[in-house]
């Protein structure tokens, strides 16, 4: 396995996050347990969940899940990088969601009481709250690092304004700030790369991709029979839009003699500003499948075939749209 610093801090993690959004939904727990195990094994060790996985409101069963795995005594707390989110509705009440300081509090609680454990080594907010004002989030993340319940801060689904406007916040209160930013971010969904990639160099954060492998789109679906989500309207929307880029994709992958979402993973590893895309295994198999992607490299004429096959937005803001 490799490791890599998360951003600028000199936090140590795998180049693969395991993602456990599958867990309980999914993946039933003996299983999910048994994934944990190998990644464990294999060296991966930096783990993400959220409180609202399992997608039962209030739940938190993803986390559970978590929680019991790592409570079986064999002291695996401290072998992994554990990351979880605050921002999604947890309950009726309106102050059971987003990023006031009162539900940061309670949310972090409920998740170390979830997870069965006494700190949270990256707590990520899910998403941006407009209505809260970010000395009032700073505030409360870290009152949570000085109880030593959070040892870093992260976003997700942030937009570059929002990564300034958390970072500057963050210099003026001399706090360490955001070390991370988790985006949908793959070969198809090339967006953050105008403004979001960008402000993740400048200001030091870590990017961890989720949906790697849009859905399952990048994995080779055309010579696969649809089974589990690929039955799902989307993914048949999507190979249906795609399916001259997936045909030449596929074309790509098999010149090189690698599987579609191995490459995928391997484009993804290939940008310094990317920490660790996050997988989602629902099978060990696959688990153990994706590590090959930590061996693929690419040519410049490679990288530049894939970007003709999967064109981004034309770079960089503002050159991608004005001189």
């Amino acid at each position: 396995m490799e490791y890599t610093n998360l951003g600028r801090t000199g936090l140590k993690v795998s180049r693969l996050c395991l993602g456990t959004m599958n867990f309980g939904p999914h993946t039933d727990e003996k299983t999910s347990h048994k994934i944990m195990d190998r990644a464990l094994d294999l060296g991966i060790n930096f783990f993400d969940t959220a409180n609202v996985y399992g997608w039962e409101m209030g739940e938190g069963i993803t986390e559970k899940i978590i929680g019991r795995w790592l409570a079986d005594g064999t002291r695996k707390r401290d072998r992994i990088v554990l990351a979880t989110k605050v921002f999604g509705r947890m309950g009726e009440g309106p102050n059971e969601r987003r990023l006031s300081a009162k539900h940061i509090r309670v949310a972090c609680e409920d998740s170390l009481r979830r997870l069965q454990t006494d700190y949270i080594d990256l707590f990520q907010m899910h998403h941006v709250d407009r209505e809260t004002p970010w000395e009032e989030i700073w505030q409360a993340m870290d009152l949570l690092v000085t109880q030593g319940k959070v040892i870093y801060v992260g976003c997700s689904n942030f937009g570059a304004l929002h990564i300034s406007q958390a970072q500057h916040t963050a210099i003026a209160r001399h706090s360490l700030g955001l070390v991370s930013e988790q985006s949908l971010y793959n070969l198809i969904d090339r967006m953050i790369e105008l403004e979001v990639i960008p402000a993740c160099r400048e200001f030091g954060l870590g990017l961890i991709p989720y949906s790697p492998l849009a859905g399952g789109l990048l994995a080779g679906l055309l010579d696969k029979k649809a089974v589990g989500r690929r039955k799902s309207d989307d993914i048949k929307k999507g190979m249906e839009e795609y399916s001259i880029q997936l045909k030449t994709y596929d074309d790509f992958c098999q010149e090189l003699g690698e599987e579609p979402a191995n490459v995928a993973l391997a484009w993804l590893l290939s940008n310094p500003v990317v920490t660790a895309p996050i997988i989602g295994p629902r099978t060990i198999t696959q688990l153990e499948n994706s590590l090959r992607s930590l061996e693929i490299g690419f040519s410049d004429e490679q990288l530049v075939k894939l970007t003709s096959i999967w064109p981004g937005p034309g770079g960089e803001s503002p050159e991608a749209y004005a001189w």
